[in-house]
């Protein structure tokens, strides 16, 4: 994107000099991107899981500092799409994508220069149950730092609670920083890996059903984090529930048996949708 690449600073590759780079924003907190740029930039792309094609033909453009929505039935492919993003299915054998490009600030990053390990830096994931570290609340937030290459204890305990008030968790847990984080409830844990994912700064942030495994209270806290976050990340959540997803996004993507079928403002694809499968989806006539 022209206008994005001037505000931009690009990271080198960890470990392979010949390995390309993503452009990556200089701090979330003060780099200011112009609204509805393209962050991510899906053309014409399928996908097999061995003979099996699971995704048809995907083409969208999914727009920074908003939160995008991606809806549909079980095994429509809407979770294989949000690992094509960084690359998760490459540790699925015989998962590929076979046809078409993925760009992230314009860079392919199916290309065979592009540094994985970089590429999940930048394009951040947030899992279905949450998965934090049998370690201290504090180390879960400073490993993902120490490895990305910060040394100061200054810095890493400035990032800590950066990362810990930017997920809306550091009231609950500044008392209590050196304990397990496997003590903390559901709901924190959550907001615990949302915070580890977004202390190195990314591009992008991947949720896969974050609130699947929630009760109501917990759901609501991670909701309106998600609605904060949007201020300094682009956020692409996978969801089966309709209602977060208007609540929650700006766009939203209906798919079905592998191929998108709609993509739209939010507001607009749920009130007056312009396929037939989206409206009898979103009605509850069938998923």
């Amino acid at each position: 994107m022209e206008s994005a690449n001037a505000q931009v600073k690009t990271v080198p590759a960890t470990g392979a000099s010949n390995q390309q780079s993503l452009p990556i924003r200089q701090s979330a907190a003060t780099t200011e991107t112009p609204a509805k740029e393209t962050v991510i930039d899906v053309d014409e792309v399928d996908f097999h899981y061995g003979q099996s094609k699971a995704l048809h033909g995907i083409s969208l453009k999914i727009p920074e500092k908003q939160v995008t929505s991606l809806i549909g039935p079980s095994g429509c492919g809407k979770s294989t799409l949000l690992r094509c993003f960084n690359r998760m299915n490459d540790l699925i054998d015989r998962a590929r994508v076979t046809a078409g490009q993925i760009r992230v600030r314009g860079v392919n990053i199916n290309a065979p220069s592009v540094d994985v390990i970089e590429l999940r830096k930048q394009v951040g994931m947030v899992f279905q149950r949450s998965n934090p570290f049998p370690k201290s609340i504090y180390e879960n937030i400073a490993y993902g730092l120490r490895i990305s290459g910060v040394k100061s204890r200054e810095e890493i305990d400035g990032r800590v609670e950066q990362s810990l008030r930017g997920a809306a968790l550091w009231d609950e847990v500044k008392n209590r920083l050196h304990e397990s984080a496997l003590g903390l409830s559901g709901g924190q844990q959550q907001r615990l890996c949302i915070a580890r994912a977004i202390a190195v700064e990314p591009v992008v942030i991947l949720m896969d059903e974050p609130c699947s495994a929630l009760d109501p209270i917990a759901t609501a806290k991670v909701e309106e984090l998600i609605s904060s976050l949007k201020k300094h990340f682009s956020i692409v959540i996978v969801t089966h529930n309709m209602q977060q997803a208007t609540r929650c996004s700006d766009m939203t993507a209906f798919f079905y048996l592998g191929r998108l079928i709609e993509f739209d403002k939010t507001e607009k694809l749920f009130t007056n949708p312009v396929q037939k499968q989206t409206e009898d989806y979103i009605s509850g006539r069938f998923g």
